[in-house]
């Protein structure tokens, strides 16, 4: 019985970069349907939920939603159980020249293409991505690989978000944070956080009594928090590990935990569930 041809799905908001991109496949491969051209990460992953495509090409800065975050949500929503189970796409990541993305993609295994798409390194790329569609691992095995790349990908320089725009970094943790509650400022000790979860352009803070909104990005206050202290369990929540007092699975085999002090659940995304590990 024949296999049906691949399909893929090309995610890049520069026009004439996608209709390129997809010239030089039709040479390179002219078995590989192109399903659909999106030029955002949020048309992206919501289209590779519809279409359920063999290969994924991912621009990494694209407005709106990086590359990188629309695979990390991807691999969280993707199917794995039941019939409509599979193994997520093969994955290619297409870049502006940038030396630390490369070693970084080179490091995790995870093939990548330079703009502009040069037809001898896509015909590498093509080689490794038929051999990788000819090998796909159950779908559990596949999937984990992926959230291993990734969670690597997530702390490369260069590739998260430029090196210009990242964060200063500091050797001592955060202790106060000045937070708005209406028409007031509060100091609000970092001790009494609970958690922080990102909601449109605002950052929540979360005691055991009370709720402030601040605007400094989640990505940012990651790298002044302590990571021992503060657990990621999502790309948009940080939780106080010593607050968490139960772990829950649920039938569709999602992870949501319960904080002291706190009545509401919450999700803990597949890129995290590695945390939570019976000793």
């Amino acid at each position: 019985m024949n296999q049906p041809a691949p399909r893929a799905l090309i995610a890049e908001d520069e026009h004439l970069l996608a209709a390129a991109l997809q010239q030089e496949l039709t040479r390179a491969w002219p078995e590989l349907q192109i399903a659909a051209t999106v030029g955002d990460g949020l048309s992206a992953v919501k289209q590779a939920l519809a279409l359920l495509p063999d290969v994924l090409f991912f621009d990494i800065r694209m407005p709106g939603q990086s590359g990188l975050d629309a695979a990390v949500e991807l691999a969280d929503a993707w199917p794995t159980e039941g019939p409509s189970g599979r193994p997520f796409p093969a994955l290619v990541f297409v870049t502006a020249y940038d030396q630390y993305a490369v070693q970084a993609f080179e490091a995790q295994a995870v093939d990548y293409l330079l703009k502009p798409v040069q037809a001898a390194r896509l015909q590498k790329t093509v080689q490794k991505l038929q051999l990788a569609l000819m090998n796909k691992a159950q779908p559990a095995i596949n999937l984990e690989a992926t959230m291993e790349q990734l969670r690597h990908l997530l702390t490369a320089p260069g590739i998260a978000s430029p090196p210009a725009a990242a964060a200063p970094s500091s050797t001592t943790p955060l202790t106060l944070i000045q937070a708005s509650s209406g028409s007031q400022i509060h100091m609000v000790p970092v001790a009494d956080v609970l958690y922080f979860e990102a909601a449109d352009k605002y950052v929540r803070v979360l005691t055991a009594a009370r709720e402030y909104l601040i605007r400094t990005p989640l990505k940012d206050l990651i790298g002044q928090l302590d990571t021992q202290v503060f657990w990621q369990i999502h790309r948009s929540t940080l939780v106080r590990a010593s607050a968490i007092t139960t772990v829950t699975r649920d039938e569709a085999g999602k992870l949501h935990l319960e904080l002291a002090g706190r009545a509401e659940k919450l999700p803990v995304s597949r890129l995290y569930a590695h945390l939570f590990k019976a000793m």
